[in-house]
C-alpha cells in the first residue's frame, strides 16, 4: 500500500521485438543443443537427454525474461526512485533534477542522448537499463522501453536520467509540481 506522498508512473510497455527476443533465443539454443553431437554413450537414465535439453535451455532464458517485467518509476518522499530489471536501481532527490531543462525527445531525432556504452546495465533490442555513457559523452541512468518518447531529466551534477514512462508529459508536469517549478502561463 502506498502513502499519499508516493506516486507511481508506469513505464511504457516493452516492444514486441523485446518480448519475442527470449523465446527466439530459446529456440536457437535448443536447435544448437540438438545439432551438437553427443559424446555420451547410451545410458539407461530414467529421463532421456533429448527431453531434458529443452527444459535446461529454458532455465537459461526464463530468468532474464522475468527480470524484464520488474520496472518501476516512483516518487517517494521527495525522491525519484527508478528500478529497472529488478537489478539496476537509481534514487535521486527531486531537488537535484534540473527540471527547467527537462524535455521529451525522440532518440532518432536527438542522437546525442542515445546510450552509446553500457557501464553497468543490460541492453536488448528495444530495451536499455542501467548506467550508460551517452553519445554526448555524459553519464546517464536509463530505463528505456520506448525510444520515441523519452523523458530526459538533467541532473544538477551534469548527468542525466533517461526514462520511458507511459505518459512522459504527465510525469514531467507532476515532477515540476512537486519541485515547485511548475511553469507559469
Amino acid at each position: 500500500m502506498s502513502s499519499p506522498d508516493t506516486r507511481d508512473f508506469p513505464s511504457a510497455p516493452l516492444a514486441h521485438r523485446t518480448t519475442w527476443f527470449f523465446p527466439a533465443l530459446w529456440v536457437l539454443i535448443v536447435i544448437v543443443a540438438y545439432m551438437t553431437p553427443s559424446a555420451r554413450p547410451a545410458t539407461t537414465e530414467p529421463v532421456p537427454p533429448w527431453l531434458i535439453t529443452p527444459f535446461a535451455c529454458a532455465l537459461v532464458v526464463i530468468g532474464p525474461f522475468i527480470l524484464l517485467q520488474y520496472r518501476r518509476i516512483r516518487v517517494e518522499g521527495g525522491a525519484l526512485r527508478v528500478m529497472a530489471a529488478s537489478v539496476f536501481t537509481h534514487t535521486i532527490a527531486i531537488a537535484d533534477l534540473d527540471l527547467e531543462r527537462a524535455r521529451i525527445v525522440n532518440l532518432d531525432e536527438h542522437p546525442e542522448y542515445r546510450p552509446w556504452l553500457r557501464l553497468f546495465g543490460m541492453s536488448l533490442p528495444g530495451f536499455t537499463a542501467g548506467h550508460c555513457l551517452l553519445r554526448n559523452r555524459t553519464r546517464a541512468f536509463c530505463l528505456l522501453t520506448d525510444r520515441e518518447r523519452v523523458l530526459v531529466l538533467p541532473q544538477r551534477n551534469g548527468r542525466y536520467l533517461l526514462l520511458s514512462p507511459e505518459r512522459p508529459q504527465a510525469m514531467l508536469s507532476q515532477l515540476r509540481e512537486l519541485a515547485g517549478n511548475a511553469p507559469r502561463n
